[in-house]
């Protein structure tokens, strides 16, 4: 099966793509966004491997699934396009960051600059319909991106997986702890966030300490 995926993770991932639980996926994603609304655009499904090239993996952020709401979605996970008013997760992350590293709150909630640097923006679900959360769980997405996770985990060492909240961290279950480094809090959104379990985890800091330790670039966050 042809899947229009960026070069450099396209040979690692051909064989998730020929399994049958792929072929019901892209049926079951062809079909949904043929009768409903859906996000991100097509084109911006597998945005987060156009931006970050398998080699390029220094940092993973794992997200649970596309934001629903008109325009939001770009296919980074918490990201959103310039002129998009920043969902409440996106604020706390960037809250965070100011107190955590200094760097002032940004205008810009396109994260894909992070992404050019390394940070390979994963949600474990890629595709969503409109207006309603979750509604693309549970179909085969969970899979492929367990099988994102893996392919890093066996081929790269001292990678940097931050895990925010207990769906991203059930997801870490995949990592290979002894040769990565991980990070765990709770999620930045409000519910979370607002609870005392977001807030001070220092991890924009702690991951470019790691990182600098390793001898790799920091992350201009």
């Amino acid at each position: 099966m042809q899947v229009n995926i960026a070069e450099s993770w396209k040979h690692i991932l051909q064989p998730e793509f020929d399994k049958a639980y792929f072929s019901d996926l892209a049926n079951f994603v062809k079909q949904e966004y043929t009768q409903h609304t859906c996000y991100p655009n097509g084109k911006d499904i597998f945005a987060a491997f156009d931006f970050c090239a398998f080699d390029d993996v220094k940092v993973v952020v794992i997200g649970q699934d596309p934001y629903h709401g008109v325009g939001q979605a770009n296919g980074l996970c918490f990201s959103v396009h310039d002129g998009i008013a920043h969902p409440p997760s996106l604020i706390n992350i960037f809250k965070e960051i100011e107190t955590d590293i200094g760097t002032a709150y940004p205008t810009s909630g396109d994260l894909s600059r992070w992404a050019k640097q390394g940070v390979l923006l994963l949600n474990a679900t890629l595709t969503v319909r409109a207006h309603q959360a979750g509604s693309h769980q549970n179909k085969g997405w969970e899979q492929f991106t367990d099988a994102v996770i893996s392919a890093i985990s066996n081929s790269k060492e001292n990678v940097v997986f931050l895990l925010w909240g207990g769906y991203a961290k059930k997801k870490g279950a995949k990592i290979d702890k002894q040769k990565h480094h991980v990070l765990t809090s709770g999620h930045p959104s409000p519910l979370s966030a607002n609870r005392g379990y977001w807030f001070g985890n220092k991890h924009f800091s702690l991951t470019n300490t790691y990182l600098r330790e390793k001898g790799a670039e920091e992350i201009v966050w």
